[in-house]
């Protein structure tokens, strides 16, 4: 995986879906296989990937869930008035 860090704007807001699909699809999994261990270390995995990646992404754009704006914005709802991901650049 490429790093964070040197990606453009969508090339991060793709790797963000990706993992989120991973994190969601193996949450589906675990939900009727919990006694797995590779799928529950793959699943933490990639939660903490998913965390991480939205971390980078809120610091330089903007966050994009509630959960990852705590410790970029100064006033409580100063997120929504950064572009979303779908205005222009991605």
């Amino acid at each position: 995986m490429k790093n964070p860090r040197s990606c453009s704007q969508a090339e991060l807001f793709s790797m963000i879906n990706q993992v989120s699909f991973a994190v969601n699809d193996m949450t589906l999994y675990l939900d009727t296989h919990p006694d797995d261990d590779d799928a529950m270390a793959y699943f933490c995995e990639n939660t903490a990937l998913r965390k991480e990646l939205l971390k980078e992404y809120a610091a330089r754009f903007g966050p994009l869930t509630l959960d990852s704006d705590s410790e970029n914005c100064r006033q409580c709802w100063d997120w929504v008035m950064q572009p979303w991901p779908w205005e222009g650049v991605c």
